[in-house]
């Protein structure tokens, strides 16, 4: 008998949630551990008669599972489409070679497009484990990639996943590298580009450690889950989507670097511009504006850090086939009013819709974006784009191509917002003089956004502004009291993070 009849066990779900890293739990004492030498935290390979992946195993010393079943994360649960009691048979991985590319760049060498196609594509393969996801991270981390290993980085990314050709041009696009809560200036500005005759198809990400991804808020008005062929669809009945770029695997290697990332804690601008770019290339954008907000506690810091990131941008997006532009723009504070999907929704909302209350810093960033995009374009002349796009916004056709484009994702509907609220009130008389976007993200975050979409904090007041005792500062929204209450305990704890200060003479 073969020894691979010999190491089989029945599959059993047990319902624990891994992210993205497939793990298989056994039994330490059971016979395929004996048998192969399986330690926790060995990678193995586990193979059923319709799929086969690479899993990190996890060992069991109590009776929770028998001596013949391996249990099976969320993760690995969907890539394996296992079913219950279904036989799996295990044995050791290969070693993996591209390995030894990750360890020259940690002693200096540099990636090569040779190296770079192969680490990535042993990464999307599921080969590498999270320790080795570690490694690379860090090899890369800071400014460890130069211009052409960016490159290389991010045309090894594109080749691992989907490519969509929409057979003409150009093809718009717009991306915010990010750390500025309530910045969703992007429904807004695919309305009025796709009105105005472009097309955009955008493809958007959920949030990993913001209180909303464009994804998120844009769920909580139209469905976002479209597959290529339905994505497809609706570009060409209206010209542009907005939907969510992992339903369509457009770089999924940058889905497992980006987790890596978060949980490390590291900041690499060499794969913030192959996540970025690598996904725009795969979209089939032809052409992309990229906002960088600037300020104290945003993501970038610095004009001669925006600057460097820009022209990363530019170069890569040159290499690879595809013209790039950044605008730089205020990273002060929040913008609009809403932190949360659902709260940022009904900002998006009154802007489209030409509100009296609709928030204006949201409304003039979009416009901004919106009428750049229509010179590159080719359908506003140069300094006519932001006239062409507020009169295209003024007279409706945005919010009507907006709904239309809704209708075709599945249907429009209202977003709501959760039960609880708390209103924080001034307790002096002055100005507001600094808002902490990391606090307000946190606190958003707390209340329980964007897992409840309907949660986050509703801004009342903007830097400069006059404020009186008892005046509203913002409002927290929370789908139940023990939300709330985290909320409020992190509000307590940091009282300094939104400060009043007096008006010199």
């Amino acid at each position: 008998m073969q020894q691979r009849e010999l190491n089989y066990l029945f599959l059993k779900r047990i319902g624990i949630n891994t992210h993205q890293e497939p793990v298989v739990y056994m039994r330490q004492d059971c016979h395929v551990c004996r048998s192969e030498g399986f330690n926790a935290h060995s990678r193995v390979r586990v193979t059923t008669n319709k799929r086969s992946i690479i899993a990190t195993v996890n060992q069991v010393t109590d009776g929770w599972l028998s001596h013949q079943e391996a249990g099976l994360s969320d993760a690995a649960w969907r890539l394996l489409d296992a079913e219950d009691g279904e036989v799996a048979y295990f044995s050791h991985t290969k070693a993996v070679d591209s390995m030894s590319h990750v360890r020259g760049k940690l002693y200096g060498a540099s990636l090569t497009q040779e190296s770079a196609d192969e680490v990535v594509r042993d990464i999307a393969g599921g080969l590498y484990s999270d320790v080795q996801l570690a490694a690379f991270v860090t090899a890369c981390a800071g400014s460890r990639l130069n211009q052409d290993e960016v490159a290389a980085l991010t045309s090894a990314m594109v080749k691992v996943g989907q490519r969509i050709d929409w057979g003409t041009s150009p093809i718009m696009d717009k991306h915010c590298v990010g750390g500025l809560p309530g910045n969703r200036t992007t429904p807004i500005v695919v309305a009025i580009v796709t009105a105005c005759g472009l097309r955009m198809p955008k493809t958007s990400s959920r949030a990993i450690t913001s209180p909303a991804g464009t994804a998120d808020t844009m769920e909580t008005m139209a469905p976002v889950n479209l597959s290529l062929a339905q994505m497809k669809k609706v570009v060409e009945q209206e010209g542009g989507c907005i939907a969510w770029g992992g339903s369509v695997s457009l770089s999924p290697a940058d889905d497992v670097l980006i987790r890596i990332e978060r949980a490390l804690d590291l900041d690499s601008e060499g794969q913030l511009v192959a996540s970025v770019i690598s996904k725009k290339v795969a979209a089939g954008s032809t052409h992309v504006l990229i906002d960088i907000p600037i300020g104290m506690t945003a993501k970038v810091r610095s004009p001669e850090y925006a600057e460097r990131l820009a022209s990363h941008m530019r170069y890569t997006g040159e290499k690879l086939g595809i013209q790039v532009e950044a605008m730089f723009t205020d990273g002060a504070q929040p913008v609009g009013r809403g932190i949360g999907p659902a709260l940022e929704a009904r900002d998006i909302l009154a802007v489209l819709r030409n509100q009296a209350e609709a928030p204006s810093d949201l409304r003039e960033r979009a416009l901004t974006l919106a009428g750049r995009l229509l010179e590159i374009g080719g359908v506003a002349s140069h300094g006519a784009g932001v006239a062409r796009a507020r009169e295209t916004l003024e007279s409706g056709a945005a919010l009507n191509k907006f709904m239309a484009i809704c209708e075709a994702q599945g249907g429009f509907h209202e977003p709501a917002l959760a039960p609880h609220c708390y209103e924080a009130t001034a307790d002096r008389v002055g100005v507001v003089s600094f808002v902490n976007n990391r606090f307000v993200s946190k606190l958003a975050k707390l209340a329980g956004a964007p897992s409840n979409p309907s949660a986050g904090v509703d801004f009342h007041v903007k830097l400069g502004q006059k404020v009186r005792v008892g005046d509203p500062l913002f409002s927290i929204y929370a789908e139940a009291p023990g939300e709330l209450a985290y909320a409020l305990d992190f509000l307590r704890d940091h009282p300094n993070e939104i400060r009043i200060e007096e008006e010199s003479l």
